[in-house]
């Protein structure tokens, strides 16, 4: 089995191995692991329909359907016809081949597929990710088969096709309607301080605040046309450690970490969209030295808690990548800003020294999120946090302050039990954060250093 790419991107045309003997033969029309190994999308097909024609010369078309669809040759010889009508400069480009039961063709969203059959009784057949329903045909755009403006060189004349009036009578080029080009990148939680990062990657990405989009209304996730977005990257998160300990905390907490994160795991399981979501070195207990990405859950707080619970959502999407990570800090309030402040303000901080891990610029994680997309990476889980030794937070207070002009010595070491002594509603901090970063220096991304401080 082999893949060929077109003039159409993302349309592709597949030799089948087919087995024959005395009896006939046998092929694999769809065999997702093999396939998506060789480049095929994993289009997660939900329909299969059959087309039977009864003379040579029956043809159909021009016509695209709102899915992806996957077209092979049940019995008999076809010439098949493909014209991109999604916007952009591929628009009106034309694929044409002749096949049978030796290929199939994958036909993605916004591309038309017509045919015409070359032999009698020939019988087609094709795979589609999404049912069909009568509401979905105002998505549909259609072009006349005789449109000289694509030059098809039918292989027998449309004046001698079988061809139904519908048919006959479908707009030219001119007049076709354009449909959504390539799929765009939706970030979630665009403004905080990773969907900031991320928007410098993707500036053609649709980012929305996720006070926009309330993901626990089922109207509003209804309504929103999530099929136009691929991947989807959840930057949204509670984030506030502490305040998930509060009643109120605990709510806002679950609600973002987890029951966010399971509908956007439907959506994407009944969309087929690749799902980025982050997640946290504060689903671990802090107890061994370093962490992997299999290591067990075992959630200090309930902030952590949450977290995992979402991570577990996440891990059933086929095409998922969840990116766990640590100490993240990135444009707008974060640790370094924060002693930045207080080195300027001349005041002289206490700052934990015996929780151990490492900073992780979202500059870095925006970056290693568009590697792991870009390559194609093994869906799954990745450590993502900078490079370097590992580190305590009061090495990274000393150093900001050096860098403000102040003097390491300005900041005092304390133990955690001693730093938060007195205080009420503070979750449990694992004592150590720092995670393997083997399996995604392994898919080719260079892990960054910062200078310390910075």
């Amino acid at each position: 089995m082999n893949i060929d790419t077109t003039p159409i991107p993302g349309l592709l045309v597949i030799h089948l191995d087919v087995h024959a003997d005395n009896r006939g033969w046998f092929k694999e029309a769809w065999q997702r692991e093999k396939m998506v190994e060789l480049g095929l999308p994993d289009f997660r097909p939900v329909q299969n329909n059959m087309s039977f024609n009864l003379v040579a010369g029956t043809t159909r078309g021009i016509h695209a359907e709102p899915w992806d669809k996957l077209v092979t040759s049940a019995h008999g010889r076809f010439f098949g016809v493909w014209v991109d009508l999604r916007d952009g400069p591929g628009f009106g480009t034309v694929f044409t081949t002749e096949f049978d039961h030796k290929t199939a063709i994958f036909v993605p969203y916004g591309v038309a597929n017509a045919y015409q059959t070359l032999t009698v009784g020939a019988s087609y057949s094709y795979l589609v990710n999404d049912h069909w329903t009568p509401e979905k045909i105002p998505d549909y755009s259609y072009v006349n088969l005789a449109d000289p403006s694509l030059a098809i060189d039918w292989p027998i004349p449309l004046t001698d096709a079988e061809i139904s009036d519908k048919d006959r009578h479908h707009p030219n080029l001119d007049q076709a309607k354009r449909l959504p080009g390539a799929k765009r990148t939706l970030i979630l939680g665009g403004n905080g301080q990773l969907g900031i990062a991320l928007g410098a990657l993707y500036p053609d990405a649709h980012r929305i605040d996720i006070l926009d989009l309330n993901l626990t209304d089922p109207d509003q996730v209804a309504a929103f046309p999530w099929r136009d977005f691929d991947p989807i990257i959840n930057a949204a998160a509670w984030t506030n450690v502490d305040g998930a300990e509060t009643p109120s905390g605990r709510r806002g907490a679950w609600k973002a970490n987890a029951t966010m994160p399971t509908t956007l795991a439907r959506i994407a399981l009944a969309g087929g969209q690749r799902l980025v979501h982050i997640s946290s070195d504060y689903v671990f207990d802090g107890w061994e030295s370093s962490w992997s990405e299999t290591a067990d859950f075992a959630p200090l707080s309930v902030y952590g808690a949450s977290k995992a619970a979402g991570d577990l959502v996440v891990s059933l999407v086929p095409r998922h990548y969840l990116v766990r990570t640590s100490w993240v800090v990135g444009e707008g309030r974060n640790f370094i800003s924060t002693m930045a402040d207080l080195a300027d303000r001349g005041l002289s901080p206490q700052v934990v020294c015996d929780q151990i891990g490492r900073l992780t610029h979202t500059a870095n994680l925006a970056a290693a999120i568009k590697h792991l997309l870009d390559t194609n990476a093994p869906y799954g889980t990745y450590n993502c946090t900078d490079g370097g030794e590992p580190i305590s937070w009061v090495d990274v207070a000393k150093a900001v302050f050096v860098k403000q002009g102040r003097s390491a010595g300005d900041v005092t070491p304390v133990a955690t039990e001693q730093y938060y002594a007195g205080k009420e509603n503070i979750a449990p901090r694992p004592a150590h954060s720092v995670l393997d970063l083997t399996k995604l220096e392994a898919t080719g991304y260079v892990i960054p250093t910062y200078p310390l401080g910075e």
